[in-house]
């Protein structure tokens, strides 16, 4: 596949899944909210923008400014991933806009894919069946491969490195798709081309240099494939 403004060919494409190829970051956002009030913790509604796509120090530092314990901390947890569970049973769960034509061309094309995200396992099954998208992927990689192997998470490189060793394709011809700045940094520093889709924050202009190409949605990324 060819696409305007990137001199290889791309032969694999790996994605990231909250809030690129699925609304779930506004999910997760209506659901801290909500989470929040329940529990009378008196945070600001826009909180979570600070924790999208944010490294596992950035939420140590906010479990610890806005939580007394870590029962209160884990109870808030499991509330919010409750809320979106039961949301996506709902059918609230939707595509991004693009996502579904991104998807069908890619795989007319032959273009082996692969999901790599933070979430855990039961989350990334229980979402691309909830989509229907679950028989694009050849695998996915997520929280629990990166403890099972023992590495670190996003921004590290280290999963998009699985990944790309699993899907047999040179580094090289691989397009990643993120729509965080930590994510982004994790699939350059991996070696990957990155396109970013930013959702709920703005691209940065430091983003802005590290991709390889910055579209509003799929449907924009669509309009430079040959």
């Amino acid at each position: 596949m060819r696409v305007q403004g990137i001199k290889d060919d791309i032969t694999g494409i790996l994605f990231d899944m909250d809030g690129l190829l699925v609304n779930s970051e506004n999910l997760y956002w209506e659901a801290n909210i909500q989470a929040a009030k329940e529990a009378n913790l008196g945070t600001p509604d826009d909180i979570y923008l600070k924790l999208v796509g944010s490294t596992t120090t950035d939420m140590n530092d906010f479990y610890q400014q806005y939580f007394k314990n870590k029962e209160q901390r884990d109870q808030f947890i499991k509330r919010t991933d409750e809320l979106v569970w039961q949301w996506t049973e709902q059918g609230k769960l939707k595509l991004r806009p693009g996502v579904q034509k991104a998807l069908d061309r890619f795989q007319a094309t032959g273009l082996p894919m692969a999901v790599v995200t933070s979430n855990s396992e039961n989350v990334v099954e229980h979402n691309l069946w909830a989509t229907g998208t679950r028989n694009y992927f050849q695998f996915h990689l997520n929280y629990d491969d990166v403890k099972n192997n023992n590495v670190k998470p996003k921004p590290a490189p280290d999963i998009y490195l699985l990944a790309a060793q699993k899907l047999h394709v040179a580094k090289n011809n691989i397009l990643a798709f993120e729509d965080s700045s930590p994510g982004l940094l994790a699939a350059v520093n991996a070696g990957l081309k990155c396109v970013m889709v930013p959702d709920l924050i703005p691209a940065t202009a430091e983003d802005h240099q590290n991709a390889a190409i910055v579209c509003q949605d799929f449907c924009e990324f669509l309009q430079k494939v040959s």
